[in-house]
């Protein structure tokens, strides 16, 4: 059965996205062609690389002008030419890694997972740190959370809120998430009641007849059509609540009304069921519906850690977990699920990754994790082309695993307890004693724990489906926020790597430093490129085909993830504009070394409203464009056509890019909020769906899905 898309009222921006199916979950099973040219793509631009350093850069050193100021413009134009080739020869590496993961990954059939589980349940806990998000954002992400086909799952919202608010939107959002998961467990509890009481009656009777397979059938028909109406009842508002409705509700729906059918034609053809698949598959059902859901607010006790960013939002329960505080045990488990308030997960999400750690050949495997995907149906141009970067760095997650080089990306991970237990710090905290897990010395908390986990030889691995989603900011003002913290932080972490560069693979350790420093020397590359005026016996042709395989292997990428080849182009445009956000990032890394003064940890905004972006990110891109016309003029004077042709398209590409992805309206609004430093946010709208439309049924291999 396939599901069809809900529509929205609410107009898209021209150029954005109306398709809201996601991609599969399963990556396509590369050919041997592509394989192939992966491979000749990565020579090709060491070989274009070699060409130029040695037939322009040296040539002219020999034959060139002889004089200091030449000889410093040809080293540092083939630093910089080095340095970015480097990061495009880095791409490739990790996108082949990626297709070689794809080509072998074999999915677990199911009923093997059904059957593992039916005799190890190792718990897990989920944490959701949140902080001042609105009720429907948490709702969704919480839902998805319990509803795993996991045994016994236990979701807590580590709610951060200000837990005095002042002002009465602030207590709406406060008292909501405080409610959320009373009203998400009482909305379960009946569905669990009914089910399970089913099942104990299977349990007394101990018998597989037409009468015990006929009441389980009735149970998947019975829970398929609960999570069918609650699917109905949906508000929605935007695409990620399509998303939530079709692809969690509806999908885990569909799964389960497959089963009750094929129960139903095993009955008429007297097929034969064990005690124990009978006894797997209600207890699969049971999973569904008997997840525990609490809150915990650890500004409500000064005995934890009161500093203002996730990473300690998360310590403070860690810490905690496993004993008694303040006079009441705090659960303990073996696995951890960390999971962003703004993320939403598939059904098996926790089945599939705890039964990849549970493999004895994975015991020393610390985190696994799917790279988040994008939402798709994006009602703004900036949110589809930040979803297409994401897609794109999906990808590149799975090279990295490929090569041992995986970092944790905090929207979700699975987290084996006693691997951070290895990493854990102490500190001192206005007299309390502070347990720091997870690093907050810098604003992307994840990536320095990477490093604190391989250092004690835990491995991290990506798992090659997509089995997360998390938001992607809609506007520029909130985008701005969150590439700034991504940005931030990375040479800061450099020194750690380094320690432990002699125990690793030479490979492994290039990965690691371009996913650490690539924005910062990529960041000014760019900008001597823009701003100097280079000689221009300096440039060739070499540059451009030793560029020319990352251009076309990213746009290949970009189709394989349901873009377009021309967004290449795009992504262009919007990394010029992006230009003083992640110059301001990697500014701020320095100022943290320099001074070893913590940045303040700045949360995307998840809300539903347009972020203002600061004067200075939206006034820096018309800027790039004056200058680069500028360029333009002085360099068509002197004949220098090469650097004329360069700054011509980069004045395109960053005026496009503002047009599109700012606006022109709201680059005037943020420059006058700037100005006057007012609060401005646009108003909400609400939008309603049609009803999702189902096709025929199909005829079903009842051997097939029960086995």
């Amino acid at each position: 059965m396939v599901m069809s898309q809900k529509k929205l009222v609410r107009k898209h921006q021209w150029g954005a996205e109306k398709n809201t199916t996601p991609l599969s979950f399963l990556h396509a099973k590369p050919s041997p062609f592509k394989l192939t040219l992966s491979r000749v793509a990565i020579v090709l631009t060491v070989v274009f690389w070699v060409l130029y350093i040695f037939s322009i850069i040296i040539r002219q050193l020999i034959d060139g002008p002889q004089s200091y100021h030449f000889t410093m413009e040809a080293f540092s134009y083939a630093l910089v030419v080095t340095f970015l080739t480097f990061s495009s020869l880095i791409y490739l590496i990790e996108r082949h890694g990626a297709l070689k993961r794809f080509a072998k990954h074999e999915r677990v059939a199911r009923s093997i997972l059904d059957k593992f589980f039916s005799k190890n349940k190792p718990g897990i806990t989920v944490l959701v740190p949140s902080y001042n998000e609105e009720k429907s954002v948490i709702r969704k992400t919480l839902l998805s959370a319990v509803l795993q086909e996991y045994p016994k799952t236990n979701v807590v919202l580590l709610i951060d809120n200000n837990p005095n608010p002042k002002n009465p939107e602030d207590a709406k959002r406060l008292d909501d998430a405080r409610n959320l998961p009373i009203e998400i467990e009482k909305l379960l509890s009946g569905p669990y009641k009914r089910v399970q009481k089913s099942f104990n009656e299977f349990k007394r009777n101990k018998t597989v007849n037409k009468k015990a397979i006929r009441n389980l059938a009735n149970e998947y028909r019975f829970a398929a059509r609960w999570l069918n109406k609650m699917a109905d009842e949906e508000k929605i508002e935007d695409h990620v609540d399509i998303f939530f409705a079709n692809e969690v509700l509806r999908k885990l729906a569909v799964d389960l009304t497959k089963i009750e059918e094929a129960l139903e034609i095993s009955m008429q053809e007297d097929g034969k069921l064990s005690y124990d698949r009978v006894f797997e598959l209600y207890e699969r059902l049971t999973w569904i519906f008997e997840g525990k859901l609490t809150s915990f607010e650890r500004k409500l006790h000064p005995t934890l850690s009161q500093e203002a960013n996730k990473a300690m939002n998360l310590n403070s329960y860690i810490g905690i977990m496993g004993t008694k505080f303040e006079g009441k045990l705090i659960p303990d488990s073996e696995f951890l699920l960390t999971l962003d308030a703004d993320s939403v997960l598939l059904p098996e999400y926790c089945l599939r990754l705890v039964y990849f750690l549970m493999q004895p050949q994975n015991s020393k495997v610390a985190v696994t994790q799917t790279p988040y995907s994008s939402f798709r149906g994006a009602f703004s141009r900036i949110e589809r082309l930040a979803g297409a970067t994401t897609d794109i760095q999906h990808i590149l997650h799975q090279g990295m695993t490929q090569y041992g080089a995986t970092f944790w990306v905090g929207a979700n991970a699975i987290i084996r307890k006693n691997a951070l237990d290895d990493i854990v710090e102490y500190d001192n905290e206005n007299g309390n004693v502070i347990k720091r897990y997870i690093q907050d010395r810098t604003v992307i908390e994840d990536t320095e724990s990477s490093i604190d986990m391989t250092s004690k030889g835990w491995d991290l691995v990506n798992y090659p489906e997509r089995l997360s989603y998390s938001a992607t900011p809609p506007d520029f003002g909130s985008l701005v926020v969150q590439r700034r913290r991504w940005a931030n932080g990375g040479l800061i972490i450099m020194p750690k790597l380094l320690a432990q560069a002699n125990k690793k693979s030479k490979l492994e350790v290039m990965l690691r430093m371009n996913y650490l420093a690539s924005i910062a020397w990529a960041t000014f590359g760019l900008i001597f490129l823009l701003a100097y005026p280079y000689d221009g016996r300096l440039l060739s042709p070499l540059v451009l085909l030793a560029a020319l395989p990352y251009f076309i292997a990213q746009a290949s990428d970009l189709k394989y993830c349901g873009y377009k080849y021309s967004d290449i182009f795009r992504i262009y445009g919007f990394n010029l504009i992006m230009l003083p956000v992640n110059l301001a990032g990697v500014i701020k890394s320095v100022e943290q070394a320099v001074t070893g003064k913590k940045i303040p940890f700045a949360r995307t905004p998840k809300v539903k409203n347009r972020t203002a972006s600061g004067m200075i990110y939206v006034i820096v891109p018309v800027l790039i464009v004056a200058f680069s016309v500028f360029t333009i003029y002085r360099n068509v004077l002197i004949s220098n056509w090469g650097n004329a042709a360069f700054a011509a398209f980069n004045a395109l590409a960053a005026t496009w890019a503002i047009v599109a992805y700012i606006g022109l309206f709201d680059l005037l609004t943020d420059t006058y909020l700037g100005l006057t430093n007012w609060m401005y946010v646009d108003a909400k709208r609400e939008e309603k769906a049609e009803p999702i439309k189902t096709e025929p049924k199909q005829e079903i291999d009842w051997k097939g899905v029960l086995s």
